[in-house]
């Protein structure tokens, strides 16, 4: 077998709206594809060894066991490749259930189709199946546990800790976006200038010069001490003379940890004589120069959390340990105890398997102990210092328990130290009692403190400690997404995005948008290219200025990794026509629709999808929806409008001269579409349909009527505006134009305007973009030759792959058979060939100049503009 593409889809996709975070692989199943996996001896049985929980999966039997089933009876290698990709992943750690297989247009490959938990382990997990799945049939042994070790390790270093993933799924819950803004869990909530930030339990509003405190526990004991908090007496130490000096000051049992330190590392308890003390101290030094050496609290080890000033949870911390036996090892305590399903490594799960490191070690033998040593029944070794989850620690929740007094103190303690989220250790024998009547102290205050030990405590009940975190950020009706417009379709996208953004503007929103020639910011131009993916929608989604998003969305981003948002108040689909087909296995118009059915699927509930009536693939994207649908027509006696306005439903119409909206049984006219500037008289056919996708997205977004007459007149066509989009320049003696157009239902577009235009010779600068089909270069001829007099066939910079005979040929062949007499002629280099043609316009002709690079070509014809012009002064 061998991978032929992969693809990692991000966001809503072609494949799968429901299930945005998918791997799409192309398989070429080479000898295989003809075989099924009941045709290789014993293959069922070795699958089943290798993964026995596979038995979970229920397949297309929808029973427990269906997929072996499946395999038993016989299946393809590429669904094998599919369930091998998922369980991988779920016995690392990463939960992933979806899946597909589906045949591709070539006999040997196949598309196999599995959701991600993380993108890398993903891609990883897709490769490895492949391995395992050729061992498989092969019958050879396979190392599964080096990849498990690989996932494991990718897991750890990139998904969400227990604390940010509790907090990313409640903001979820109510409907906040999220994007995650670098591997380190830096995570942004909300979209635009709504947005807030987080980063494990440390927030936009935490202040700093609160984590600052708490990170000087020096510092942090003072502030506390004097506002009457119960703190072990103590010091910090730099050097070993200081640490002898502070040991018979405060007498054994002491603590010694760094003074920078956190998470209980370099923290050594219950030292009970000078040389401990002093390993206790080498062990700090690795964390901090300073070590605090203070009084060994006796009790047990709580954690109280305050959030937004409020006390929320606590928890018993108890440091990892194994209960003796009799009989058993200590060591085979330790593998019986990494054997509860809870543990696994890292975060993977709600507790975490007990290492045997160095430290644990050295706590053993300060009890005269080895790994191997066999304790009595009952008896209880503890194998760390700290209670930490992180570590092996268990965690019991007590929040029911906490006395009122206790209570208070840690709201206190909370606003002393200045911090939003606030962890506060606490040492006690009964957190059930004042602080002040047990003896116990407040030990530590931490900034970022974990809420695993809350949300999945080892014994007790779980808090939903989140809440209190996004209610503090995102308060009742406080908003955190900001209006986001789609636009796709084969035409018009750009024109529509644009003519859209400058109504929102009007309205006094800072629109962020996105076109084919780049990403701007309030007008400002901050990306140049082709910006229609999903980096171009999070980066104007991710920008802090904005409050109202438009993004066009073309098929390649589409195809390429999915959209770069979950869902949008408003999808616009302009149309579909033949373009880009036979690329990315995307082969007719029907599969080009699927692929632009991404946007109107992903509109919320409550949001519309706007949809061409006099489009049929465009149209029938409506079925199914579950959002309002309002359409736009060319003909107010559609019959889809009439039906469609029948039933209470919304629609613009281009009727009697006007762009007008018709709801419920009302008609509301816009304005004149010979007064929009767009429409160039009304000559224009193709731009009025933007303007009634456009009209209608204001409409929709509660603009008022003048408000949306207004930005129609005042949207001029320029090179400036619209660059690449019917620029239209007036020599004295003839027209120019340039556009973007590059495909035959722009080419169309133009050819309809031109039968306005008043010129005895039409000239047109053509070329045939090289990634598409042979008969999409003849269909693009054959729409020129009935165009145009004559004909300049350039070649873009990039023949993607082509030969120029491969290009011109079917052009001039397409150009010939429209049975026109027009003139053609090859000038391969754009620039030579615009200059060719506007030194020789004629008297009242019209050149209609098809570019590839729209700024220079935009530049020459403006230069040329400039000397005609002084030319004309002089004479």
């Amino acid at each position: 077998m061998k991978i032929v593409d992969l693809r990692v889809m991000r966001g809503p996709n072609y494949w799968s709206v429901k299930h945005p975070k998918i791997i799409v692989l192309k398989l070429d199943l080479e000898e295989l594809s003809d075989s099924l996996t009941n045709q290789i001896p014993n293959f069922n049985n070795r699958l089943r060894k290798m993964f026995p929980d596979m038995k979970a999966h229920r397949s297309a039997e929808g029973v427990e066991g269906g997929f072996f089933k499946t395999v038993e009876e016989g299946t393809t290698f590429g669904h094998v490749v599919q369930h091998v990709a998922l369980e991988l992943q779920t016995m690392a750690g990463m939960d992933s259930g979806y899946g597909r297989c589906y045949p591709t247009r070539e006999p040997n490959e196949v598309y196999v189709i599995f959701s991600y938990q993380e993108e890398r382990a993903g891609e990883y997990a897709a490769y490895a199946a492949v391995r395992i799945t050729e061992a498989l049939v092969k019958g050879e042994k396979y190392k599964l546990w080096a990849d498990l070790e690989k996932l494991h390790e990718i897991r750890e270093d990139e998904y969400f800790g227990p604390s940010t993933y509790s907090i990313v799924t409640e903001a979820v819950s109510r409907g906040i976006p999220y994007i995650r803004l670098n591997r380190n869990s830096l995570i942004q909530l909300g979209y635009g200038r709504y947005q807030k930030r987080i980063q494990a339990t440390m927030t936009s509003t935490t202040a700093c010069f609160a984590v600052e405190i708490a990170g000087d526990k020096n510092a942090t004991k003072d502030l506390l001490s004097d506002a009457g908090i119960p703190v072990p007496k103590g010091t910090t130490v730099y050097s070993q003379e200081e640490l002898r000096r502070a040991t018979t000051w405060l007498g054994f049992p002491i603590v010694t940890k760094p003074l920078d330190g956190n998470h209980g590392k370099g923290a050594t308890i219950n030292i009970t004589n000078l040389n401990d003390a002093k390993k206790g101290f080498l062990e700090a030094r690795k964390y901090s120069q300073g070590v605090i050496v203070e009084q060994y609290i006796v009790g047990f080890d709580f954690r109280m959390l305050v959030i937004n000033g409020k006390f929320v949870a606590a928890a018993k911390r108890t440091p990892a340990m194994v209960i003796g036996d009799g009989i058993s090892t200590i060591k085979q305590l330790i593998d019986r105890e990494n054997k509860d399903p809870r543990r696994g490594i890292g975060h993977e799960k709600v507790l975490t398997k007990i290492q045997i490191d160095k430290h644990t070690q050295a706590l053993l033998k300060s009890m005269e102990l080895t790994t191997q040593s066999i304790v009595p029944e009952g008896q209880e070794v503890y194998l760390k210092s700290t209670a930490n989850i992180s570590t092996g620690g268990t965690a019991t929740d007590v929040t029911d328990l906490v006395d009122p007094y206790n209570i208070l103190m840690a709201e206190r303690i909370a606003g002393i130290v200045g911090l939003d989220i606030c962890g506060i250790d606490v040492m006690t024998t009964d957190i059930a009692i004042p602080l002040n009547e047990t003896r116990g102290a407040v030990l530590e205050v931490n900034a970022a403190p974990g809420f695993r030990m809350h949300i999945s405590p080892t014994f007790g009940l779980p808090r939903n400690v989140a809440a209190p975190v996004v209610d503090m950020l995102f308060p009742r009706d406080t908003p955190s997404r900001i209006p986001i417009i789609a636009v796709t379709g084969t035409n018009g996208k750009t024109t529509t995005t644009r003519l859209i953004a400058h109504m929102v503007k009007h309205k006094g929103y800072q629109v962020g948008y996105t076109t084919t020639d780049g990403i701007y910011i309030q007008d400002k131009l901050l990306e140049k290219g082709d910006t229609t993916g999903s980096y171009s929608a999070e980066f104007v989604l991710k920008d802090p200025t904005v409050n109202f998003a438009v993004l066009e969305c073309a098929r390649g981003g589409l195809l390429r990794a999915g959209l770069g948002f979950q869902q949008c108040d408003i999808g616009i689909v302009t149309n579909v026509s033949s373009d880009h087909l036979g690329l990315r296995d995307i082969h007719t118009l029907e599969e080009l629709a699927q692929v632009k059915a991404v946007i109107p699927k992903s509109v919320s509930p409550e949001g519309y999808a706007v949809l061409n009536a006099d489009d049929d693939l465009v149209y029938a994207m409506a079925e199914g929806l579950h959002c309002n649908v309002a359409f736009f027509s060319m003909d107010e006696e559609n019959p889809r409008i009439l039906k469609h306005i029948a039933k209470g439903g919304l629609a613009a119409v281009y009727e009697n001269g006007y762009i007008s909206i018709f709801k419920n049984s009302y008609k509301l006219r816009i304005d004149r579409v010979a007064d929009v500037p767009l429409t160039f008289g009304g000559r224009a056919k193709f731009n009025i349909e933007n303007i009634l996708a456009a009209t209608l997205a204001g409409y929709i977004s509660h603009f008022e009527i003048e408000d949306i007459k207004t930005s129609l007149r005042t949207f001029i066509p320029s090179p400036a505006k619209t660059p690449g989009r019917m620029n239209l320049f007036k020599f004295p003696q003839f027209e120019v134009l340039v556009d973007y157009a590059h495909n035959v239902g722009g080419m169309k577009a133009i050819g309809e305007f031109m039968n306005y235009v008043d010129a005895h010779h039409k000239v047109g600068i053509i070329a045939g973009v090289g990634d598409r089909r042979t008969e999409d270069f003849y269909e693009l001829g054959l729409a020129a030759g009935n165009i145009f007099d004559e004909v300049i066939i350039r070649l873009d910079s990039d023949l993607r792959g082509k030969t120029p005979e491969e290009i011109t040929d079917p052009l001039i062949k397409g150009i010939e058979d429209s049975g026109s007499e027009t003139r053609i002629e090859v000038i391969p280099e754009e620039m030579r060939a615009i200059a060719h043609a506007l030194e020789r316009a004629e008297p009242n002709s019209f050149v209609a100049i098809f570019t590839e690079d729209i700024t220079e070509a935009v530049k020459m014809v403006e230069h040329f503009k400039v000397i005609q012009d002084r030319k004309m002064l002089i004479e």
